[in-house]
């Protein structure tokens, strides 16, 4: 990932929190015969399990755990290269930037649109994982990372426990130990105080048209807190 000094993001706790606010990653990994036949990609949710504690069973740079079909064929591509490394992306917000918002507009001229966003990258090296009890943990645990904030909350046990059983048959768990991660966000630390400023106004308007928690609304936060605005 091409990734300027003043755009990157290398503190674990913020790498991190991204991934559990965005969850949804795409899975690349070598296609057939050793990648000749080129990646393969697919997307699904993760969760992250990070070291809380010194003698955790858990690698300094954190574990992913997720399931797949076993109808997907990726699943087979990864056990049959248990030595290949995969990459995860993990995209956050983004938005489209116009040159209408820059202070530098009215100065100048000089200036032409852009896009920011955030993103994670994670690589690391896969465990292919059949085992029952296994897969009914990850998927309460992702359950309940999804539902525990909601008025009535479903749980894995609302459902019968054959139904559960004959879906839990029908996939097949994936286990990431973390080697590496990397984080780019183009929030505007580039631009001058002034533009960015005006990024976070525009975005902020453009949220507010758009309604609670939309897009440019959490990139308007992200500029203000990643380009020193939010005292200002």
């Amino acid at each position: 990932m091409y990734q300027p000094p003043h755009f990157q993001e290398t503190r674990q706790e913020i790498l991190h929190g991204l991934v559990r606010a965005h969850p949804l990653g795409l899975l690349i990994s070598n296609g057939a015969q050793g990648g000749a036949e080129g990646p393969i990609a697919n997307a699904i949710p993760f969760l992250l399990d990070a070291p809380s504690l010194p003698n955790a069973d858990v690698p300094p740079k954190g574990r992913l755990r997720a399931h797949l079909a076993k109808a997907n064929p990726q699943w087979r591509l990864l056990a049959d290269n248990p030595l290949s490394p995969v990459l995860v992306v993990f995209q956050g917000a983004d938005a489209y930037v116009t040159p209408s918002w820059y202070e530098t507009k009215r100065e100048t001229g000089k200036v032409v649109p852009t896009w920011n966003y955030a993103i994670v990258q994670v690589r690391g090296m896969v465990r292919v994982i059949e085992d029952g009890d296994w897969l009914a943990q990850q998927i309460s645990d992702l359950t309940v990372s999804q539902e525990g904030g909601r008025e009535a909350p479903w749980a894995v046990t609302d459902a019968p426990p054959a139904f559960i059983q004959s879906q839990i048959k029908g996939i097949i768990g994936l286990e990431i130990e973390i080697s590496d991660i990397s984080g780019k966000w183009k929030v505007s630390q580039n631009r001058p105080a002034a533009d960015r400023i005006g990024v976070a106004e525009g975005l902020e308007s453009e949220g507010t048209t758009a309604g609670e928690g939309s897009t440019a609304s959490d990139m308007a936060r992200m500029v203000r807190s990643w380009g020193g605005l939010d005292s200002k």
